[in-house]
């Protein structure tokens, strides 16, 4: 540290840009020495007295004001919006080149500027008066001449004039305030301004000075650090600058996946340390991710672009899965026919793959008023065009509604000619197939379901998938990866290629496994390594045959941040359009027609038959002021039924109807016959319903069995 000068850290960063760094310094002196801490946002800061911090870096945040006259400090941001004007030197400038190289580097763009002297000037023929303004309007520069600056000149009664001064002309100068304004990043833009003091413009601090220093943030490392320290350079801290001396010391340098990408190729393959793991909540379900655990070594054999595909299985599963493949995979697919669940998806995708056929697996009953048109299962449509259709039914304002319907062809069903005819017949049956087409209209928003007609039996690469067809694409796994210890992919009965997309990945491995790689998308795992000297974990020359993991299962939310960034603003689909006013009153008036029968059926059901009365049910009504129901007949010993009773008939049951028998019986021997124990709860209904009910019940349908034997 000998011949070297400490200097306040502020000073120092101040004095620095991005262009001279890296620089090494060391602390000396300050008030956080001996271990002291520092906490910033949360992060400790600790400086002892010998410590060597490299600054990789500097980022300016705001700017610290400094009141000259009670030394009381506040921060500005850097983006402060408000103005400020220099302040006028109180000293003296000796000469006028004195003045004007204190002036900012552009001075053609801080013109004009006024000054005054003090003293009486002569130059040639032209005498200038003590006290009088100077305005400088531009530097004149001549070859063989000494440099001159043009000032104007402004006299008594509004007359002017302009004189030439040579920049080596002394005297006693003094700077006039100016009407000129600047902004923070004006100031800390130009080191002779950032020397200067001003004032603020138009506020009630507009009479105090302001010295006004930069504040920066401080991205460096140290040697016994393993990540990147960030710090104010405000901290009173003095430190001394030993760049030339500490060349070779080593310093760890973190560096992010994106950086590394930015390293040359020849770089690779190395040997890396990891400094800071992936966070916990990662997007990828995959072997690999847990083990890139604090220290762990991995070697990165090469970095390039990875073309991949995002994979989901079928919604119907109850645990949704995704997958990030690469189109490197080695096995085979083939196509599945996709279900659309309505005409909007099929509008969709017919864009994609015009002339696209469906079969319909549901049947659609007709709805004139709304233009759906009647479809059966196993129809075969061809989708068309999209065009606007007028609905038969008028809307409230009494005009035709148009709605947007996709035009589609209902195809025949191909019959089978005799095997005799020759090639007229066939090319005569074929143009009476395409005369047989039967155009529909179905609107955007109808509801439907259908599924693709597919003639491809073709086994497809993955790679040749995204060539021949269009996205989003349904296909199965017919051959497995055979350079893959276990295919996840295999076993789904259909899979959904979603989209696909061009990564930068790093291929890696870790060190006790060097030949089992797997690649890391850089822009989705966020981890921080350092290059160490250690040998690659294979014999010098002999490059390991590696098997590369081309399957990660991803999460639910690597799919959902994968499909924010797709760019394509799909329109919802389009809604029903509103019935007609007639339409809607009929509706209304034959749907309440229809609740008051199905109310009339439901309380006709839930009152028991007049006609054939029975204690029970007599015993179950609310009704206290009943009269008591006759005794019942005498207990007869044998099997006979017992006498009928005649009743006197009032002028009501006079017409002719059918007679209804007497329901008196013998319901001694009935409880006999179904005693209460014998009959077991249902304790798999979930209704509350008492078990007495269920007796009376059997006990009254015994008893109606009996009455048949009159």
């Amino acid at each position: 540290m000998a011949g070297t000068t400490a200097l306040p850290l502020q000073e120092f960063i101040g004095s620095l840009n991005n262009t001279c760094l890296p620089k090494i310094l060391q602390v000396c002196s300050g008030v956080y020495f001996q271990g002291s801490i520092y906490e910033i946002s949360g992060s400790e800061v600790c400086f002892s007295t010998g410590d060597l911090i490299k600054v990789i870096n500097i980022e300016l945040v705001s700017v610290c004001c400094e009141d000259i006259s009670d030394s009381v400090k506040f921060e500005l941001p850097i983006n402060h919006t408000g103005l400020f004007k220099v302040v006028p030197e109180e000293m003296p400038y000796s000469t006028v080149e004195e003045m004007m190289r204190l002036r900012p580097v552009d001075l053609q763009s801080c013109l004009p500027f006024t000054f005054t002297s003090r003293s009486k000037m002569t130059f040639g023929s032209f005498t200038l008066g003590a006290e009088r303004a100077l305005t400088v309007i531009c530097i004149e520069r001549h070859e063989g001449e000494e440099d001159r600056v043009r000032c104007h000149v402004r006299g008594q009664q509004g007359a002017s004039a302009e004189v030439c001064i040579p920049l080596s002309s002394r005297g006693e100068f003094y700077e006039c305030e100016s009407e000129e304004c600047f902004t923070l990043q004006e100031i800390m833009s130009s080191p002779a301004l950032r020397s200067r003091r001003f004032r603020f413009m138009n506020t009630t601090k507009s009479d105090r000075r302001f010295l006004l220093s930069p504040v920066y943030q401080v991205h460096a490392i140290m040697n016994l650090r393993k990540n990147v320290l960030k710090f104010p350079s405000s901290l009173e801290v003095d430190v001394v600058d030993v760049t030339d001396v500490c060349k070779d010391v080593n310093f760890v340098t973190p560096l992010s996946l994106t950086e590394v990408l930015s390293q040359p190729d020849k770089s690779f393959p190395v040997v890396v340390e990891v400094l800071e793991g992936p966070e916990t909540r990662s997007l990828f379900k995959c072997s690999w991710l847990p083990e890139l655990n604090k220290n762990e070594r991995l070697v990165l054999h090469k970095k390039g672009t990875s073309a991949m595909v995002v994979l989901s299985s079928l919604k119907s599963r109850k645990v949704q899965q995704y997958f990030l493949v690469s189109q490197q995979y080695g096995g085979r697919f083939r196509r599945r026919p996709r279900e659309f669940n309505s005409v909007y998806e099929l509008y969709a995708a017919s864009i994609q793959i015009p002339g696209l056929k469906v079969s319909v697996t549901r049947n659609c009953e007709e709805v004139e008023e709304e233009g759906l048109p009647a479809l059966s299962v196993g129809d075969q449509l061809e989708i068309g065009r999209c065009d606007r259709v007028e609905l038969p039914c008028e809307s409230t304002t009494g005009l035709k509604q148009s709605v947007e319907a996709l035009v589609c062809h209902r195809l025949q069903e191909p019959t089978d000619g005799d095997d005799d005819d020759d090639d007229d017949d066939d090319d005569e049956e074929e143009v009476k197939q395409e005369d047989d087409k039967e155009e529909i209209f179905l609107p955007l928003y109808m509801q439907g379901h259908f599924v693709e007609v597919l003639s491809d039996n073709k086994k497809y690469r993955l790679k040749d998938l995204g060539k021949d067809c269009s996205l989003p694409l349904d296909v199965k796994v017919v051959s497995r990866d055979t350079e893959l210890e276990t295919d996840p992919l295999v076993g789904f009965a259909c899979l959904r290629i979603e989209g696909a997309m061009l990564e930068p990945t790093i291929q890696a491995s870790f060190a006790h496994r060097p030949d089992c790689c797997f690649e890391i998308p850089t822009q989705w795992v966020s981890m921080s390594v350092s290059f160490t000297k250690d040998p690659l974990p294979w014999p010098e020359g002999q490059y390991p045959k590696c098997r590369v993991d081309r399957v990660t299962e991803v999460t639910d939310t690597f799919f959902y941040e994968f499909r924010k960034q797709d760019n394509s603003d799909v329109a919802p689909p389009p809604r029903p359009p509103k019935p007609s006013l007639s339409f809607s009153k009929a509706s209304k008036k034959a749907s309440s027609k229809s609740s008051k029968k199905a109310a009339k059926a439901q309380q006709s059901k839930q009152q028991p038959c007049k006609s054939v009365p029975t204690k029970q049910f007599s015993d179950l009504t609310l009704n206290t002021k009943r009269r008591p129901p006759a005794p019942p007949p005498p207990t007869c010993l044998d099997d006979e039924p017992p006498p009928v009773t005649p009743r006197k008939q009032s002028a009501s049951e006079m017409r002719p109807c059918k007679a209804l028998p007497n329901t008196y019986i013998r319901l001694e021997e009935a409880k006999k016959k179904v005693p209460l124990g014998d009959l077991e709860a249902d304790v798999d209904s979930d209704h509350d319903y008492e078990t007495v009910d269920d007796t009376f019940s059997v006990i009254v349908k015994k008893a109606q069995e009996n009455v048949m034997f009159y």
